[in-house]
């Protein structure tokens, strides 16, 4: 499994993996207890792989810094969302050493070190992200042809001539 379908519900504490689409929304299933919601399309819903990291270059989606944490603590928990927040920016600095400081909230670092322990817990972290080697297959090229000049190009062309 992947972060395609991991959901954050705004307002639902937790996790949520999405199980079907509906016309009205979707039906989600707690990765907590188990349980399954169902959510209409006014809530304010996160997919995980959609979400990302503020740092000094850019932006670093949120599965790859949680392919770092990862391996850090060897696939294993990381420290709690409960520490206090010099110790939670510490270690975050450990993982994302270039992430922005000044848009990136102590509350943000708590919200990915708890999703990560969530999944980490169900089993989930080994497959947040492909391997860099595997990815690394060639794709064949395509030629590109020669794009053909629009016909109102082509007749002031002609005029001009």
């Amino acid at each position: 499994m992947n972060l395609t379908k991991i959901l954050a519900i705004s307002g639902k504490p937790g996790l949520y993996e999405l199980k079907v689409q509906t016309r009205t929304g979707f039906v989600a299933e707690s990765l907590i207890d188990g349980k399954k919601i169902t959510v209409n399309l006014k809530s304010n819903v996160s997919l995980l792989s959609e979400i990302s990291i503020y740092t000094y270059e850019g932006e670093k989606p949120l599965t790859e810094v949680m392919q770092q944490i990862g391996v850090k603590e060897n696939k294993g928990q990381a420290i709690s969302h409960k520490e206090d927040n010099a110790t939670l920016t510490a270690y975050f600095k450990e993982i994302l050493p270039n992430y922005d400081e000044e848009r990136v909230y102590p509350s943000d670092i708590k919200k990915v070190l708890n999703w990560y322990n969530t999944l980490q817990a169900k089993g989930l972290v080994t497959d947040l992200a492909p391997d860099v080697e595997e990815t690394k297959e060639e794709a064949p090229v395509a030629e590109e042809k020669p794009k053909k000049a629009p016909a109102a190009k082509k007749a002031k062309a002609k005029k001009e001539e």
